[in-house]
């Protein structure tokens, strides 16, 4: 699928996220936003997987640690052919398997359930290790926030992925410079990402987050190491009064500002 074409997907699914935000009244729309486009280049580009065969043992395998963003993984699954797309209205509502967190025991296309920040770089280390023990094809890829990156247990991980030669591995990280409450560079900011990861013997990309030109070929790069991709990105992307607005972390637009955010990002490209 060309870049025009996802582009438009990628729209479709911000604008769907915030429809779904807006009439459940909860969500974390900075994040969902800034994660869209690397959510759509893996699930309409990258991925090997089939939504009629959610758990082919040769597919492969997502995990989203950042999984306070699930709203945004929803949409895409939906999307994609995972999930009906009508059952996007139902997220948070009782008796919904759409949680506010993904779960791997409800939810097709979800591999693994996340939440608590700094687990989903280990359980992909782990899935990528396995690969390697089976002799399997698959790859991992796993996305988590740059605030997350200040959980230790993610630099164990990375330390790990590479001791073990773990060139079936993508981690992306979500650069938007912003996590609960703070902008990074007021808590404990580990940027540059970039030699960190380098100095643990990765590989490294740093990439535009939202240009889909330099997303696809970043995800789809493959060598002889664990790969890193920082994804540039904007808390809020595509909404003028949230983007880099550190108060748009978990906030839920009112009548004025959702028509606001429904007409930028109904918008023709």
């Amino acid at each position: 699928m060309p870049p025009n074409d996802l582009e438009r997907i990628a729209r479709q699914i911000r604008l769907r996220d915030l429809q779904a935000v807006y009439e459940a009244g909860a969500g974390h729309i900075g994040g969902e936003m800034s994660a869209t486009d690397i959510l759509t280049a893996l699930y309409f580009r990258v991925l090997r997987v089939w939504p009629d065969r959610p758990k082919d043992p040769a597919r492969d395998r997502f995990v989203l640690s950042k999984g306070h963003v699930a709203l945004a993984l929803y949409v895409t699954l939906a999307k994609r052919g995972f999930l009906p797309e009508e059952e996007i209205s139902t997220v948070l509502k009782p008796h919904s398997r759409l949680n506010g967190h993904p779960n791997c025991n409800k939810v097709p296309g979800v591999e693994t359930n996340t939440g608590p920040l700094g687990h989903g770089l280990p359980v992909a280390v782990g899935m990528a290790k396995a690969a390697k023990i089976l002799k399997a094809d698959y790859h991992t890829y796993v996305l988590t926030g740059d605030g997350e990156m200040q959980e230790g247990s993610n630099w164990e991980a990375i330390s790990s992925a590479a001791q073990f030669g773990l060139n079936n591995l993508t981690l992306i990280i979500d650069h938007n410079r912003f996590q609960q409450g703070a902008a990074l560079k007021d808590t404990n900011d580990l940027a540059p990402f970039g030699p960190k990861l380098q100095a643990f013997d990765w590989d490294v990309t740093e990439i535009d987050g939202h240009a889909m030109q330099e997303n696809l070929p970043a995800q789809e790069k493959r060598g002889a190491r664990p790969h890193c991709i920082v994804a540039h990105t904007n808390k809020g992307h595509g909404n003028t009064y949230m983007q880099d607005r550190v108060d748009w972390h978990h906030r839920v637009p009112n009548a004025e500002q959702y028509q606001i955010a429904l007409a930028e990002l109904s918008e023709p490209l």
